[in-house]
């Protein structure tokens, strides 16, 4: 059978909205900082959509992910920074550490707490962001609370000219990779017996398991490729982006806030949702910083609170709803 090339309309739009974002910011002076921090967002809320949109568990240690991938990258380049043989090939071996360190993580993590639901597993995730952090100080490992830089190992490697491109716009370009990496996985799962999958358990859990559904299994596998993304989006976006890894910042919770920010905002569940979200959350926090200085926390957060309750399916969710029976539908998903 052939396959149906109508079940990959849902992604142009989103595509589209990355090459526009990349054109915008590589074509209007002053603009660039301004898409590459959309585009983290959207990478960020692509990424967390993965576990919490489909199966509706909320990561609280999600950060850590993001953190341990910062440190697979770190490493790669520390460690490797003599070879001089290497070259390019010394990134995409940290972008490698990265998959497999958050993956060790995640199978770690998920083990234990993916036992649990609502509050609990919640909970149970937070003090495991917390923990490693506190571990990695407390052992001393990778330098401790003293972190690691690696500017002049960069250097030494690509030259600095090389060096400040590769900080300065590739890693830019890398997170709008990860991010449409990550919308494609997300429709490929929608539209396959996994997303079926946890599509069930998501609305009722032991209903699912009553059906056959091997709830765990379709759990960790939503969990790993979510905190797969989250590694490279911290190899890229922070590892590349500031050529530095401190526990406290890599490890701070408020990232993961932002995540469920973006979800819920955009649509849990849904492909476009992280992107609507994304640029709705990235849009009022800079503009308001700008206009309100010192008080657009004050004013964004009533403004999150209004979306949420009179869209409690997202902006994507009321929209899927408009579009409905309409030639726009086969593009809103």
């Amino acid at each position: 059978m052939r396959a149906d090339p109508t079940k990959y309309y849902p992604l142009i739009p989103v595509y589209v909205a990355y090459l526009a974002m990349f054109l915008i910011g590589s074509n209007m002076t002053g603009m660039w900082q301004l898409m590459a921090m959309l585009a983290f967002y959207c990478a960020l809320g692509q990424a967390f959509n993965i576990f919490l949109g489909m199966t509706g568990y909320v990561d609280f240690g999600y950060v850590a992910f993001l953190g341990v991938g910062t440190y697979g990258m770190a490493l790669g380049i520390t460690k490797l920074a003599h070879v001089e043989e290497l070259g390019i090939g010394i990134i995409i071996i940290g972008l490698a550490l990265a998959v497999v360190m958050a993956t060790l993580l995640s199978l770690a993590v998920g083990a234990v707490a993916l036992r649990l639901r609502g509050a609990y597993f919640a909970i149970a995730t937070i003090g495991v962001n917390e923990g490693f952090r506190y571990f990695i100080e407390g052992a001393k490992i990778w330098n401790g609370s003293e972190g690691m830089i690696f500017t002049a190992e960069l250097n030494q490697i690509f030259g600095r000219e090389t060096a400040s491109a590769l900080s300065t716009f590739w890693a830019d370009v890398l997170v709008l990779i990860i991010a449409a990496a990550a919308a494609f996985v997300t429709l490929y799962y929608m539209k396959s017996k996994i997303g079926y999958a946890l599509t069930a358990l998501r609305e009722d859990e032991d209903a699912a398991k009553v059906m056959g559904i091997h709830v765990t299994k379709y759990k960790i596998i939503a969990f790993i490729t979510s905190a797969v993304f989250a590694g490279l989006l911290g190899a890229s976006a922070w590892a590349l982006k500031t050529p530095y890894v401190f526990p406290p910042e890599v490890f701070e919770i408020h990232y993961t806030v932002e995540a469920i920010i973006i979800v819920l905002l955009g649509g849990a569940g849904t492909l476009l949702g992280p992107l609507v979200g994304g640029l709705i959350y990235g849009l009022s926090k800079y503009y308001l910083s700008i206009v309100l200085p010192g008080f657009q926390l004050l004013i964004f957060a009533p403004i999150i609170i209004l979306i949420i309750v009179f869209f409690p399916e997202g902006i994507v969710g009321m929209l899927k709803n408009r579009v409905k029976g309409t030639a726009l539908e086969q593009y809103v998903l």
